[in-house]
């Protein structure tokens, strides 16, 4: 009987997850398995740390091996999600990526965040991995392992965890094998693998894959095609076995992709005219943002720079009137964009391993050491559009002008010539020139810049990382009802570069003429305020990372089992970042580091601590208890019921520095969760029908969130509960015909009174509300008051006042720059008015007795928070389901041909916590086919076609900060792919 199941848990039948039942002394051997017909599979899956039938682990897990990746078209992260029950996957906007089981994605963004579903090469960690980027290749099995793993799999699986599992050298034969793939998109893909005995105790592996194919995306401005990909990847690995008992596996790794990916998909907004938020809240439509709702749309308007006393003309536009990107034609397709800046992308990463190990007996130990150095470094558009160029003119006729010695005089002129110089040098209508990302903060005016005739605007995400961990488990293997598995790992984590730059000619411009004018005030050297772009720089990253853990099992009965685990986390993160832009005055003549300016004493990096700082410091440490207790009952050999508690736990972590600066909390805390899960497993009809279900509880206690603040990352907490369904099939009606039907479904939602304030709609739905648009750093707050009407008069007598030059530290009286309050479109999904202003001064007239004249006001910056009780947690489907058929026709003379067909649904879901119309995620079907004749001379040919239906189904959203507008990044799968393979092995 025994066997007849572990025969049925081969997964070329099906992808599924088997809540199985032992876990003690049953350790399965692959060489004592009996020999099977062809058309059966045997998985043996490592999920408990140990060599086990699939069938027999009591855990939700889904394993697909090599032949199963290879009949589904699994060639990524982002395949395999789509047969997973309650599990989503999506790119992410800092060159990131999330696994979202159940509900638990990795929803903290940032260096010192830490993934909830872990990812694992062998069972041992990664960190910062770039494998959701790679092709898979050569592998033995990928398991999935859904709910909390902190026992086994250590600190932070509070989601589960994906586990890579490579192919391993055979000491017994000579093999090999290589594949040729040619699709659309004149796509090429070949692998290899050779494998190769040396002697009787040693063998060596090496396997590789390439992949080059042209760009999914049509860049309209120059009529070439984008995202394209050129990656390969190669990995070498050797076994040694001096004896019966002792195993040593070597396994070297390296990857790297150089292309032109694309990091988002497309840009999304409904344009706001008003120019307050950027983009409104209630559609995602193919259009451009309003450009004077950011950073550099305030701070260079002529409003700004007339109330700060500069001349009238140096202004690059005015808050209330057209914006580079008025006259723009946004393309109404998702596959199509106008680019003047070809995205960059590079990443690369390479993983050592060693695994030993050997039996003592009835005791097993194994150690297992791992090195990981990994980077990723991209660049691209910043708003996937392009400004008008004759936008600018006024204002560079202007700034040309006061370079003039003959109009201003020389000392006047020396202060804008290197403007001039930096950005147009050929002139007004010449060629605009943007400061160039580079790590040494010199941009254009050191010499360092990217010209274009409309001027650039793009982003660069880089990382670099080094990692090691090593651990150690010895098991038993006892013949009696007892056994145990105790642990121990140690990891360490540096990051030592980490930035996000965003560089546009505005900027340049902005820092430039806003430098020279308070230098020329001040008599100060002609100078600059540096950096001439945004960075939130982390210089150095730590993670030390220590663990115990342990579990015991023991067989009640025969049938009645019951495992209990334990494990003690210890975590210690530091870091060293800043965040600058336009932070303090460089000279023009410095043209080294700007952190030698002689006013670099300017910028504070943390004002928490007295006196200046250069780079903000923070340490915190974390550490936790958990563990689980799982009892299955066999109820005949063909039925089992399980029910487990678990308690996961992930660390927290530290906020990055902002700038501007608003009062966020300087760290994190921890996020818990106690899972409690039910299921059954039966195999019915002799093997025919195997039928399995599970449902499962989580209460879920301050879950991280991020949301952006200042173009940075901040990391909120909230609790939620989530419950579930998962039901798993195959029906196998005769050996030629292969069905398998998955369904699940996801309740996750927020639990509790929990509040915040929507980026998207500061004034939380508040008609009497006033959303300010701060035209100091492009930020936002909101006035409220229980006056009707008042929060309007009052902000028109403050902008009053600022007009008249009433307010302390602001020029004197200048022309009305600043107009009233006004209304956003009726369908916009805003609710309140909106305005131009100053926060700051705001605040302070509103704590004065003006602000009791209006009824009494009350300034909340970033805005009205809102109770997101009941809202349904980002990236958790509410349905998916999934549908395979394969037949195999045997023509008997040592060919067969093996069509296939499956299909995937996925439901609707949110891209952030706040939900609503405009984050909505619709349902997508993918559906994907092949057909392969095979032949028993080890060669095959294949068609395939990937995304019938052509659908660009999108997985995930991001919204920016309201500095830069508001706008909606989506990610989407792949669009249609179709060609054919030719393949052998030997």
């Amino acid at each position: 009987m025994k066997a007849r199941t572990i025969l049925l848990a081969g997964i070329c039948l099906a992808s599924m997850a088997t809540p199985a039942f032992s876990q003690s002394s049953n350790q399965i051997d692959p060489d004592d398995l009996p020999e099977v017909p062809r058309d059966a599979n045997v998985i043996i899956v490592t999920a408990q740390r140990q060599a086990q039938s699939l069938q027999e682990v009591p855990l939700a897990v889904t394993a697909f091996d090599a032949e199963a990746l290879q009949a589904q078209q699994i060639e990524n992260a982002s395949d395999l999600q789509l047969t997973l029950p309650n599990v989503s996957f999506t790119k992410g906007n800092f060159t990131g990526s999330s696994f979202t089981i159940r509900g638990i994605g990795d929803l903290c963004v940032g260096v010192s965040c830490d993934s909830a579903t872990g990812i694992a090469l062998n069972s041992a960690p990664l960190f910062n991995t770039r494998l959701f980027e790679t092709e898979y290749f050569d592998l033995e099995r990928i398991e999935v392992l859904r709910g909390p793993q902190g026992t086994l799999f250590g600190r932070n699986a509070t989601s589960g965890v994906v586990n890579i599992i490579t192919a391993k050298p055979d000491l017994n034969a000579f093999s090999g094998s290589a594949q040729f793939e040619y699709g659309n998109f004149d796509s090429i893909r070949a692998q290899a693998m050779l494998n190769l005995p040396i002697g009787d105790t040693l063998g060596a592996r090496v396997a590789g894959i390439f992949l080059k194919r042209d760009g999914f995306t049509e860049n309209l401005f120059n009529g070439e095609d984008i995202d394209g990909r050129e990656q390969f990847a190669i990995r070498g690995s050797l076994r040694w076995e001096p004896g019966p008992d002792t195993t040593l596996d070597i396994m070297g790794y390296y990857f790297e992709e150089d292309d032109d990916r694309l990091r988002i998909q497309k840009q999304l907004c409904q344009r706001d005219p008003t120019g307050v938020l950027g983009c409104l809240n209630n559609r995602r439509d193919f259009d451009q943002l309003n450009g004077n709702s950011t950073f550099t749309g305030t701070l260079g308007s002529e409003e700004f720079l007339q109330l700060n006393g500069l001349p009238p003309g140096f202004g690059l536009n005015s808050l209330y009137g057209p914006d580079g990107y008025a006259n723009f034609d946004e393309p109404n397709d998702v596959r199509q964009v106008r680019t003047q800046f070809t995205p960059e992308y590079f990443a690369d990463e390479l993983q050592l391993q060693a695994h030993l190990e050997h039996n003592f007996g009835a005791v097993a130990l194994s150690v297992t050491g791992t090195y990981q150095e990994s980077s990723v470094d991209s660049r691209q558009d910043y708003n996937l559009g392009i400004n008008d160029p004759a936008f600018y003119a006024p204002a560079l006729a202007q700034l040309s002008a006061f370079a003039n010695p003959a109009i201003v005089g020389p000392d006047t002129a020396a202060y804008f010539q290197p403007i001039v110089d930096a950005i147009i040098p050929n002139g007004p209508g010449g060629e605009l020139c943007t400061s160039d990302t580079r790590l040494d903060n010199r941009g254009a005016f050191e010499g360092f810049s990217i010209g274009s005739p409309a001027g650039q605007q793009f982003d660069r995400s880089n990382q670099e990382d080094r990692a090691w961990s090593v651990e150690a488990i010895v098991s038993s293997d006892f013949d009696g009802p007892f056994n145990f598995l105790l642990g121990g790992i140690y990891a360490d984590l540096n990051t030592s570069e980490n930035s996000y730059f965003v560089n546009a000619f505005p900027i340049d411009y902005i820092t430039g003429v806003l430098g020279s004018f308070n230098a020329l005030a001040a008599g100060l050297p002609p100078s600059y305020l540096a950096t001439s772009f945004f960075r939130n720089n982390t210089q150095d990253y730590n993670l030390e990372s220590w663990g115990i853990f342990g579990e015991v099992y023991f067989d009640i009965t025969d049938r009645l089992k019951f495992t209990g685990g334990l494990r003690y986390n210890d975590d210690s993160k530091s870091i060293t970042a800043r965040s600058t832009l336009a932070s303090f005055l460089n000279p023009y003549s410095n043209d080294g580091d700007p952190f030698t300016s002689p006013f670099v004493g300017l910028f504070d990096a943390d004002p928490g601590i007295p006196d200046n700082q250069l780079s903000q410091e923070r340490s915190v440490s974390f550490n936790e208890i958990t563990g689980r207790a799982v009892l299955d009952f066999q109820i005949t050999p063909d039925n089992l019921l399980y029910a487990s508690y678990s308690r996961g736990y992930k660390s927290g972590g530290i906020n990055p520095p902002l700038q501007p600066i608003f009062n966020v909390p300087e760290s994190f805390g921890p996020e818990t969760i106690d899972a409690f899960e039910i299921g059954t497993k039966n195999t019915f009809a002799n093997g025919a029908l195997q039928l399995n279900a599970t449902a499962f509880f989580y209460k879920y206690q301050d879950l991280q969130l991020s949301r952006i603040i200042a173009r940075t990352s901040v990391n909120d907490t909230i609790d939620a509960d989530i419950y579930g369904l998962e039901l798993e099939s195959i029906i196998r009606p005769s050996p030629d015909w292969l069905i398998n039907v998955n369904f699940s479904y996801l309740k996750a939602e927020v639990a509790g009174d929990q509040f915040f304030s929507n980026p998207r709609d500061p004034g939380g739905g508040d008609e009497n509300a006033v959303i300010v648009k701060d035209i100091t750093n492009g930020a936002l707050c909101a006035v409220t008051g229980a006056s009707e009407g008042g929060p309007d008069a009052f902000v028109n007598f403050v902008n009053s006042e600022l007009n008249a030059g009433n307010v302390p530290g602001l020029s004197a009286p200048v022309t009305a720059p600043l107009q009233g309050t006004s209304e956003f479109p009726a369908d916009g999904g805003i609710a309140s008015s909106g305005a131009f202003s100053i926060c700051e001064v705001l605040a302070g007239y509103a704590s004065s007795p003006a602000g009791a004249a209006f009824g009494g006001v009350e300034v909340l910056s970033p805005g009205v928070e809102v109770n997101l009780r009941g809202n349904t947690l980002p990236q958790a489907p509410t349905i998916k389901a999934s549908a395979g058929v394969q037949y195999t026709a045997d023509f008997g003379n040592g060919y067969s041909l093996v069509p296939r067909f499956d299909v995937a649904l996925t439901g609707e879901q949110f891209g952030n916590v706040f939900n609503g119309r405009v984050n909505r995620i619709a349902p997508f079907v993918q559906a994907n086919a092949q057909v392969q004749l095979n032949s028993d001379d080890g060669w095959f040919v294949r068609g395939f076609i990937q995304n019938i239906f052509d659908s660009n189904s999108t997985t995930g959203l991001y919204v920016t900060d309201a500095s830069s507008g508001l706008f909606t990044n989506i990610f989407t799968l792949d669009p249609r792919r179709y060609g054919v393979a030719v393949g052998a092995s030997f």
